[in-house]
């Protein structure tokens, strides 16, 4: 808003500008069914679809929602084709773990090449980034938590540099002590989900949500922060230090 201002007060009536980035995303599996019908059995409701929405419209991106894409290999391959035909950059859902109907990452492989596939972090460890003709592909896993997750630690900087930021777009840190212990195995990266706060003293403490499960979506809405736990550190015990990275304006 303050460029727009700045750029009246000047009188400039017009100027260069890059066009919006173009983003399509899509959620894969046999097992999702949409919001509003009745559930089947072993179905669930589609809610990674809405979450990846909301993420990305706040990035000022042009959208394209091409729905749920079933657990078929000529499916997967028409949709991953029309996405890189009409997009910049993909975002997708599901099918990249080791499962019988895990197609995404074979069909990225098929299609484009995989530049990784798998990162030590929990959640988000089944993560595959690669590209397809002239567009990124970003797959992430299933679990509701684990698509925030990788979203906000991969995704996120990566369309705002493709859309044209060149400033430090990274989400902001800091230290501050946990207010209880928290378990933690080295060997990952950890990004638990806290709320930070400050005691009737005023000093800042984080703690937990409540259970961490990948696929408790609720750990998210009731979080305002990231707890980052690092790759080497294990148990964390009340009144140490940990980093946070604040939600504030993304969720």
């Amino acid at each position: 808003p303050s460029d727009l201002g700045l750029i009246a007060s000047l009188g400039i009536a017009e100027l260069n500008v890059r066009r919006r980035l173009r983003v399509a995303f899509f959620s894969t599996g046999d097992e999702l069914a949409s919001v509003g019908a009745p559930l089947g059995e072993g179905e669930l409701y589609d809610s990674n679809r809405y979450t990846l929405y909301g993420m990305l419209s706040r990035l000022g991106v042009e959208m394209r929602d091409m729905g749920v894409v079933r657990d078929d290999p000529a499916l997967l391959e028409a949709a991953f084709s029309s996405a890189a035909a009409n997009a910049d950059a993909i975002v997708t859902s599901g099918g990249v773990s080791v499962g019988e109907a895990d197609f995404t990452k074979q069909m990225m492989a098929k299609l484009g090449e995989v530049l990784f596939w798998t990162i030590a972090m929990r959640p988000g460890r089944p993560m595959a980034f690669g590209r397809i003709g002239g567009a990124f592909l970003f797959g992430l896993p299933g679990n509701p938590v684990a698509v925030m997750v990788t979203f906000y630690q991969f995704v996120r900087e990566a369309l705002l540099v493709l859309a044209g930021r060149t400033d430090d777009c990274a989400l902001p840190q800091l230290s501050v002590p946990s207010a209880a212990p928290i378990r933690k195995v080295p060997g990952r990266t950890e990004f638990q989900r806290g709320v930070l706060a400050r005691d009737a003293g005023g000093a800042w403490s984080v703690r937990l949500t409540g259970q961490q499960g990948s696929g408790v979506l609720r750990s998210m809405s009731e979080a305002n922060c990231f707890i980052v736990l690092e790759h080497e550190r294990g148990r964390v015990e009340a009144g140490e230090q940990v980093q946070v990275q604040l939600f504030d304006g993304l969720t």
